[in-house]
């Protein structure tokens, strides 16, 4: 499963599955990275907000496998939202990471977390744009080897695809099943975007969802594995984490295929998982 990639609108091949470190402590990150390399992951993914970049950095280079190999992608920090802090934020995350560039660099927030969460009115496009450009400098230095979004609105899309040189490659939202935003996974397909889904197990909250259990007892899987794949077959890249080789293991052993009707049986899954967007 880890040697199969998706290409991005810009050319460059990512893994379908993601290593995630969110709620990965920094002091366990280390261990956690090398662990899930050395098991075959090659898709990282970090933010300056989870803390734990200079972790994940030493995990990567623990690891033994050849820079040019892995996928790692980081994010600017929600709060960040002017050219200058953009460009501090950028040079912070690499020296951090020790990277000379990273594969993917994403804005974490289109508003800063304290109004994301409280509906502000204030849509943040000029600032977002000024970030943007930051972005684009440090791809044009070798950097960033391309750029995309997390946990924008399409508006928030619209607004860098539309006044930018270089156009994103990447959303990234949480997605589970019972959690699929239809109109931004269609808008993300018609304007080369590959939509990442952090949180494809609803942070646990599926695994004991005895309508999935029986599923996944069908197919002779766990119930992660299943929500794995079943966003893999939609074409959403999934951002599994663990800090337990088992688990890491299991998670990408995806050699089955969930059946049309299963698969429309999951499209059409209600859940009460609350969106709390933390990644």
């Amino acid at each position: 499963m880890q040697n199969e990639t998706y290409t991005l609108s810009n050319g460059l091949t990512i893994p379908k599955i993601a290593f995630g470190t969110w709620q990965i402590p920094n002091e366990a990150a280390a261990k956690a990275v090398e662990t899930a390399i050395n098991v075959g992951y090659r898709l990282i993914d970090t933010a300056a907000q989870y803390e734990n970049e200079t972790g994940v950095g030493e995990g990567i280079k623990n690891s033994q496998v050849d820079r040019e190999e892995l996928f790692v992608v980081t994010k600017i920090a929600p709060d960040v939202k002017s050219y200058e802090g953009a460009v501090e934020a950028i040079n912070d995350s690499l020296d951090r990471l020790g990277l000379g560039y990273v594969d993917l660099m994403l804005i974490h927030a289109p508003k800063p977390w304290k109004e994301l969460f409280h509906n502000s009115p204030k849509d943040y496009f000029e600032e977002n744009l000024q970030v943007w450009k930051a972005m684009e400098e440090a791809y044009h230095a070798g950097k960033i080897r391309s750029l995309g979004v997390s946990n924008f609105t399409i508006p928030d899309m619209e607004n860098i695809i539309n006044h930018s040189e270089i156009k994103p490659v990447a959303e990234q939202i949480k997605t589970h099943i019972g959690n699929v935003d239809e109109e931004i996974l269609t808008f993300c397909q018609k304007n080369g975007l590959q939509l990442m889904g952090y949180s494809p197990i609803a942070t646990g909250q599926l695994i004991k969802d005895q309508r999935l259990v029986d599923m996944a007892n069908k197919y002779q899987v766990t119930v992660p594995q299943l929500c794995i794949k079943y966003l893999i077959q939609r074409d959403i890249l999934p951002l599994p984490k663990s800090t337990h080789k088992e688990f890491m293991e299991q998670n990408k052993q995806l050699d089955f295929t969930i059946n049309a009707a299963d698969m429309q049986t999951l499209i059409d899954f209600q859940d009460e998982t609350t969106f709390v967007p933390n990644d």
